[in-house]
């Protein structure tokens, strides 16, 4: 097209590139190319039917019509096009029937919601699950738009009962998911005051309803973006990043109104933590973080540095200050220089320093809390704004004060501080004795627990380092002894023992601990239920101390060579505790699933739930692992809920969490049926996250587990095939086909024998100048039997499915007929089984190829075989059966059958 050939010909070619683009779905495309060809040729019929399969298929069905009336006035005799015009019509029939149905359901449904005389509370409940079911499908979602579904579900809004306003909220979430212009209609009804309206609603379900509904949008909009900015039409990339920006801007000034409920608070920052940074740090557009800095950062901070007891401060939950750092340190993890993190820093220094100068304590609080939330947030930004003047030394002072309140925010700024390397030496030299004489003297638990975390913090700066301890022998047993009493203790407030769960978490890195932990039945019962309580901090404490007990923690081998080294120049050498070894690990973990551990990591997975970070989802990732680690316990994590939890870890989180997950998936495949440890529609699932194992940056224990893993999948079912196939998975299993190390060669092959009951599979070994097959005639000859029996059952699934392979398989090599001969004489049952079957299948294909046959030593060998009716049935059969094709072809006479036959 390009070199602009005459207008018969560019027709032709519009025409068959329409066709392409019907056979690979893209239906904009092919009307466009047909109605290309229609311009040149306006009689072209070809064309006209092609684009009125493509206008079908884009939902316009009436234009559709007209293409094929005008194919039948040109060809009115054509059988396919006259049963293509009867289908369209009975299906458009259809449709209108449905669409008529469709609309008079959703009129009653909103008769019945909005209707202040119904009083029947079943009907209305019924209603509004119907309604929100029907918004989930496109076809329905537009209609209830049609016929002013927004105006009425505002009304339902407007009523401000609970059930109604979360009907509207999920049936909105329905109009707006993946549809841009719907979205902005949505948005331009709905309004900001509607929005602040909902987010001060003080209910939890709420909150979450809109911050889905919140969720969707932004996705909408960004989606609209991505694609505006592919297409370059600069007018629309603008109008969307406005839109985007006065849904942040609504956002970023409800975080500090007075009036929004602490559960809106939340779902603010944790929509603002998932849509505003970028996906990935290889895109290079950051331009939405750098935006929100500029326009928000101090509304942040400001719900960061909230203290509860301050009259007039913000209303936030036990979740807010965590979400605020989290936010904070994903924001300044997006950005891209030093210029911008300079920028950053001065923001938040400019912020706390005002606070602090400000008149009176409320001012000096909110700037200790704020540093607080920078230091479990963005630590460099929080270093930093600790070295402005008087800082530091409000801390240690308000660290004696008498008002327990005060006490509180400073001991907690002070053990945040302490977790930072840069401040760490000045904490170890000054604020140790301060801990110990808060810890020992204070009369307020809430206060003692929280010096005893800072202690714990310090206790355990030496890692899993056995020869760094930082205190004397026995004191790190005493403050974990400490935690687990207040952790057990219930008539405690729940904040006390969060701490205590924080504590562990720090000293459970110590061996002598983790043993003395999971003997505590009580502290482990109270642990996971802890775990249950969806708060952010002590989610991210339950799960690190059981990363620290399975000691699932990364650990890095050392070179010998490097630690003699290390011993010849003195430098100092980490060491392993005793009770850290293999055997140790296993019986911990062992009693942690005694104890529920797999309940207690499940209930705190939830596909839905905004508490969990990427950070704490990856700890619970490889908590699971460990735990999987033995085949005997994999059922006993299976039954117990493990396998459903896995599957959102692998799908989200960081890298690495997923990774771990998937391989922990991995596990469960290799050696649990695929439908009873992944029921119904979830087994599907599990596909993706297996396939990711392949790539070439995993490990090689991860390929190969991911390869058994696919192999069990791929015998499971041919749906199952399909979608292993759907998510690309066959060129990395062929190529792992040709990977050095014998055993994820020997899976990659196994894995492709089962692939190959897929028609769709097995024809790819036809390709024209592909070896394919010709390595697996090879490897059918190699010395690893496990090779040699995987590449000949694939083989035998291959010319029983395509029996024009069967002639391929002389041509690949000349060694063709020595390979197959030399497994018909195997030892091995199996081998001879899978050789015999590829044997009776190419004597079957054709005359020529049974003449090679039984014109070699292969007929003396069948002949035998077929004789091996008592001891090996499998075997005899096949060779019968060649044997009587061979009669028939008339290449051998009856009498050559062995007695008996």
């Amino acid at each position: 097209l390009r070199l602009d050939p005459p207008p018969p010909e560019r027709a032709t070619l519009h025409r068959n590139r329409a066709a392409c683009h019907l056979q690979r779905g893209d239906y904009a495309e092919a009307e466009r190319d047909a109605s290309q060809a229609i311009d040149v040729d306006p009689g072209d019929v070809k064309s006209l039917f092609r684009r009125s399969q493509a206008l079908r298929q884009l939902g316009r069905p009436d234009q559709a019509l007209s293409d094929l009336q005008r194919c039948l006035r040109l060809e009115p005799k054509n059988r396919a096009l006259q049963e293509a015009l009867r289908d369209l019509g009975s299906h458009m029939q259809e449709k209108a029937r449905v669409a008529s149905s469709t609309d008079s359901k959703v009129e009653q449904m909103f008769q019945v919601l909005l209707d202040p005389k119904e009083k029947d509370q079943d009907k209305k409940q019924k209603a509004a699950q119907n309604l929100i079911v029907l918004a989930r499908e496109e076809p329905g979602a537009e209609k209830i738009f049609q016929n002013d579904g927004v105006h009425l579900l505002l009304q339902l809004l407007d009523t401000g009962r609970l059930d109604m306003v979360l009907a509207a909220l999920r049936t909105l979430t329905g109009l707006c998911r993946g549809h841009r212009s719907r979205t902005v209609a949505v948005l331009t009804v709905l309004g900001p005051q509607r929005l602040f309206a909902v987010l001060e609603v003080e209910d939890e379900q709420v909150s979450l309803a809109c911050y889905s509904l919140l969720q969707i949008m932004f996705d909408s909009l960004k989606e609209g973006l991505q694609t505006e900015i592919r297409g370059k039409k600069e007018a629309l990339v603008s109008e969307t990043s406005r839109e985007l920006k006065l849904l942040l801007k609504q956002l970023l000034e409800a975080l500090t109104r007075e009036r929004i409920s602490a559960y809106g608070r939340d779902s603010i920052l944790n929509l603002l933590i998932t849509v505003v940074p970028r996906k990935s740090l290889q895109e290079p557009n950051n331009s939405l973080t750098l935006w929100v800095i500029d326009q928000g950062l101090k509304e942040i901070l400001l719900v960061g540095g909230t203290v509860s007891h301050v009259p007039g401060s913000l209303c936030v939950t036990e979740n807010s200050h965590m979400s605020a750092a989290v936010l904070l340190s994903k924001l300044y993890g997006d950005l891209k220089c030093d210029v911008e993190r300079e920028n950053f820093q001065l923001l938040c220094e400019n912020s706390i320093r005002g606070w602090f100068q400000e008149d009176g304590m409320p001012g000096k609080l909110q700037a200790i809390r704020a540093v607080s939330c920078l230091l479990q947030g963005p630590s460099e930004a929080g270093n930093r704004v600790l070295e402005l003047s008087g800082i530091m030394e409000s801390i240690l002072a308000l660290c004696a004060s008498s008002r327990e309140a005060d006490q509180l925010v400073a001991v907690e700024a002070l053990i945040h501080a302490a977790d930072k390397a840069k401040r760490a030496s000045f904490i170890t030299a000054n604020g140790v004795t301060l801990l110990k004489e808060i810890y020992k003297h204070s009369e307020r638990d809430s206060i003692r627990i929280r010096a005893l975390v800072g202690l714990c913090k310090l206790g355990s700066a030496g890692g899993t380092d056995f020869s760094m301890k930082q205190f004397a022998e026995g004191s790190t047993l005493k403050l974990a002894k400490q935690c687990r009493k207040w952790l057990c203790n219930k008539d405690m407030d729940a904040g006390t023992r969060y701490w205590a769960a924080e504590g562990l978490a720090y000293l459970t890195l110590d061996a002598d601990v983790k043993e003395e932990l999971v003997e505590d039945q009580a502290a482990l019962q109270a642990l996971f239920q802890l775990a249950r309580s969806e708060n952010r901090t002590v989610m991210f404490a339950v799960a690190s101390a059981m990363v620290n007990c399975t000691s699932s923690y990364d650990q890095e081998e050392l070179d010998p060579q490097m630690v003699e080294l290390a011993k010849y120049a003195k430098q100092h050498i980490p060491e392993k505790h005793p009770k850290d070894k293999p055997e140790f690990v296993h019986r911990r973990v062992r009693k942690l699933l005694a104890a529920g551990i797999v309940s207690a990591l499940s209930s705190m997975v939830k596909n839905e739930n905004p508490v969990l970070s990427a950070s704490c989802r990856e700890l619970i990732s490889r908590v699971f692992l460990a735990l999987l680690e033995e085949p005997k316990d994999r059922g006993v994590v299976v039954a117990h809920g493990g396998g459903k939890a896995l599957i959102p870890l692998a799908l989200d989180g960081t890298e690495v969490g997923q990774t771990r997950a998937a391989q922990a998936l991995a596990k469960i495949t290799i050696t649990t049926s695929p439908e009873m440890a992944f029921p119904g529609e979830r087994v599907y699932e599990v596909v993706r996250p297996l396939v990711s194992l392949l790539h070439l940056k995993r490990t090689g224990l991860e390929n190969f587990e991911g390869l058994m893993a696919l192999t069990n999948l791929a015998g499971t079912s041919e749906r199952l095939r399909q979608k292993i196939v759907k998510e690309k998975a066959v060129p990395m299993i062929e190529g792992y086909m040709f990977e050095e190390h014998e055993m994820i060669r020997l899976a990659a092959t196994e894995c492709m024998c089962n692939l190959a009951l897929s028609p769709e599979v097995a024809e790819l070994f036809l390709a024209e100048g592909s070896d394919r097959l010709k390595l697996l005639v090879l490897y059918s000859g190699e010395e690893d039997e496990r090779l040699r029996r995987a590449a000949a059952g694939t083989l035998a699934v291959l010319t029983s499915l395509l029996p024009q392979i069967c002639a391929r398989i002389p041509q690949v090599t000349a060694h063709w007929l020595e390979i197959l001969q030399a497994l018909l004489l195997s030892s091995s049952t199996e081998l001879q089984h899978r050789a015999v079957v590829v044997v009776r299948n190419m004597v079957m294909a054709e005359k020529e190829l049974a003449e090679k046959l039984m014109e070699s030593e292969t007929l003396e060998i069948l002949s035998v075989l077929a004789g091996l009716e008592t001891e090996k049935p499998q075997v005899a059969q096949p060779a019968k059966e060649c044997l009587a094709q061979a009669v028939t072809y008339g290449l051998i006479k009856p009498s050559t059958t062995p007695a008996g036959e």
